[in-house]
């Protein structure tokens, strides 16, 4: 019997395995998707382009920052770089999982990754660690993360309209969470901490000099710029 047969029989059907494993996906993903939504609306974007959004580019942290910028004004080309920048870790994600699926077709690798988040990462990765490589329960943990993200930006879009002012209900800090979380989530030592304490530090030095559009990606660089360093001079 193979593995995935072994799966399937335990939780019942990989549809079944994929519902149960991506429950708490959906739990985060309706709040954090309706707080987008609600911020797209206050932003001035329309309700096709809110859910095209969660549609075509699907990543949280890169759809708020994108609505923030949005909001604030900023040029097309600095949110395009700004989202680049942020989402670059899904190629260090992909690279990780693609071991695991090297008998797959193009078109399945293709649309495995066009649905892979930070959340649906982790679940797979432990997944794969145990042996778990069915591709319905893949595509249906993803799917059903995705919809459920698309469904939380639309009522989200909806309620933004009679939502006057996001502060108050604290809808506005959904952005500065998710990065907190996803910064907390990386840092595995004292050089992360180090890295990342230097990176916000020079993203407030360089909006404090009116570079205001080119923040992060500059403070990016150099962040990332300085981790290297320091940490080829340990290693020396």
């Amino acid at each position: 019997m193979t593995i995935d047969a072994v799966a399937g029989e335990k939780s019942g059907s990989p549809m079944m395995a994929a519902a149960r494993q991506v429950a708490p996906i959906v739990m985060g993903y309706l709040p954090v998707g309706a707080a987008y939504g609600v911020l797209a609306q206050q932003a001035g974007l329309s309700m096709l382009n809110t859910v095209l959004m969660s549609i075509l580019v699907y990543a949280g942290s890169a759809q708020l920052i994108a609505v923030a910028l949005f909001a604030g004004g900023v040029t097309p080309v600095s949110i395009i770089a700004t989202t680049f920048v942020v989402n670059l870790r899904h190629m260090l994600m992909s690279a990780s999982l693609a071991p695991n699926l090297k008998s797959w077709n193009k078109w399945e690798l293709a649309l495995f990754a066009y649905e892979i988040t930070d959340e649906s990462f982790a679940v797979h990765s432990v997944r794969f660690a145990r042996g778990d490589l069915n591709k319905t329960t893949c595509f249906g943990i993803n799917a059903i993360a995705q919809v459920s993200w698309i469904v939380a930006s639309f009522a989200g879009f909806l309620a933004g309209a009679s939502i006057p002012s996001v502060e108050p209900l604290g809808i506005d800090y959904a952005l500065p969470a998710m990065f907190i979380a996803l910064l907390v989530m990386q840092m595995k030592n004292g050089l992360h901490v180090l890295v990342a304490g230097f990176s916000g530090l020079t993203a407030i030095i360089l909006i404090k000099a009116g570079a205001d559009q080119w923040s992060v990606i500059l403070a990016t660089v150099i962040g990332a710029t300085f981790g290297a360093g320091v940490e080829s001079w340990t290693k020396k």
